[in-house]
């Protein structure tokens, strides 16, 4: 890294700067992705607390649905990156339409889980009775919006390994702006609308998936930038092999993700043993880390199109530029970020409670935050790296390691049997991100100096 730094600085600020601009309007799509899961908090909970646990609850489901999709659709991006970079652009329009055949079929299985198999489950785990038919009708209208959603992404993968990401940002924006009202509408009652309670939520979020999906759509037929891949100029059967491919790399993503969320669930469910200040403090700092963890989230996005489009043009030494401005711009943010949680905790906790003996606990977790602020923030930058080069099992099998294999014992031994309740857990994920973060580096920068030393 320091004979890049040294030799080829020009072309390294051309590429930080490049980052930067495709950076900015996915961490802003991905805060606003964060908006809409606090209107619909804020919204149930203004209504009554019984609507809010049947939403948390039909939540926790639905963002299972929420992974799958997106990880299955992540393949798209370095995918249309390569091909961009390899100028074949001819061959993006064929593997859009295949994409679409992917997206479909995925969205329409997953709103049929969502509405009939997952409601099911809530019975078998013993969850509040109370809760289970209002979760349940929040699921049922929720899972209209799963084909909309794969589709979305669908459309974002292209735009985003196009290099062009503001649409991104315009659409995520949109879809934050509808929520409020529209959930308003159909939870609370307004204009002849009934109070549709959970109900009306999972409708309401449904409603914006299709209009962000459909508006998105839209967009790329009426821009010349598009029209000129010839998205849907004809149309094609399913090739199953193309679609393979793309689930090839999608689904170690999708499994990833899966896994990196299991952890911080299966860390939440552990710490409820400990009582109710401990939770709310647990809650409160898991919420700032992850609003903070949207912008390296942002940049790992961006570095997959600059890696995948020196990958595509065969330049071996841009991938490990792009990889070196991922990790020096992640380093430079998260600093930042691990500044504040270090220096002002107390602050930051009394924005979301008056509780006294809650703040002081979420200001203890939210310091041991600001430690695994670096290491959450390369681990990211190292998978979105290799995402670029389409490298996605083996980073599947290191995460898995890292956060099961390393993390949760680590974390359940220092909270319990060493007694250091829930900053034990949370150091847990200290140990488990920074082994992630580790390997995932090494297994870059090794994929990147043998494909430059081959050159």
């Amino acid at each position: 890294m320091t004979a890049i730094l040294s030799t080829d600085r020009p072309r390294l600020a051309s590429e930080l700067d490049a980052t930067v601009r495709l950076a900015l309007p996915l961490v802003l799509g991905q805060l606003s992705t964060i908006g809409m899961n606090l209107i619909d908090t804020v919204l149930a909970g203004h209504l009554n607390a019984h609507t809010l646990g049947a939403v948390a609850l039909g939540s926790n489901v639905w963002v299972l649905s929420i992974i799958i999709i997106i990880g299955m659709m992540m393949s798209l991006q370095p995918s249309i990156a390569q091909l961009r970079g390899a100028g074949r652009e001819h061959e993006i329009g064929p593997l859009f339409r295949q994409a679409l055949w992917l997206a479909l079929p995925l969205g329409i299985g997953l709103g049929l889980a969502t509405a009939f198999v997952a409601p099911g489950l809530f019975g078998l785990i013993g969850v509040d009775a109370s809760l289970v038919a209002d979760a349940g009708a929040f699921l049922r209208a929720i899972a209209w919006g799963a084909p909309a959603l794969s589709v979305f992404f669908v459309l974002r993968g292209l735009s985003e390994g196009m290099g062009l990401t503001r649409p991104t940002m315009y659409f995520s924006l949109l879809g934050l702006t509808l929520l409020g009202p529209i959930g308003y509408t159909l939870m609370y009652g307004a204009f002849g609308v009934p109070s549709l309670g959970a109900r009306g939520c999972g409708l309401a979020t449904a409603i914006v998936l299709w209009l962000q999906c459909l508006a998105f759509a839209v967009y790329l037929a009426r821009r010349k930038r598009y029209r000129e891949l010839r998205l849907l100029e004809r149309y094609d059967a399913p090739h199953w092999r193309t679609i393979g491919e793309l689930m090839h790399i999608g689904m170690p993503i999708a499994v990833t993700l899966l896994m990196e969320a299991g952890l911080f669930v299966a860390v939440a469910l552990a710490i409820g043993k400990l009582g109710t200040d401990v939770i709310a403090g647990h809650q409160i700092a898991i919420n700032i880390a992850s609003v903070a963890f949207m912008v390296p989230l942002g940049i790992a996005m961006a570095t997959t199109v600059r890696v995948g489009h020196a990958r595509g043009r065969g330049d071996a030494h841009g991938v490990r530029q792009a990889g070196t401005v991922g990790l020096i711009l992640t380093l430079g943010v998260q600093l930042v970020s691990a500044t504040l949680l270090f220096t002002i905790p107390e602050r930051i906790a009394s924005m979301y409670t008056d509780d006294a003996a809650v703040i002081a606990l979420a200001a203890q977790l939210l310091t041991l935050a600001a430690i695994f602020q670096l290491s959450d923030g390369i681990q990211a930058a190292s998978n979105g790296a290799l995402r670029g080069l389409k490298d996605t099992r083996l980073p599947m099998l290191i995460t898995g390691f890292a956060y099961w294999g390393v993390g949760m014992p680590v974390g359940w031994w220092l909270a319990f049997p060493a007694g250091l309740g829930a900053r034990g857990m949370w150091m847990g994920l200290i140990a488990g991100l920074t082994v992630a973060a580790v390997l995932l580096t090494v297994r870059f920068w090794g994929i990147a100096n043998r494909n430059a030393a081959a050159v």
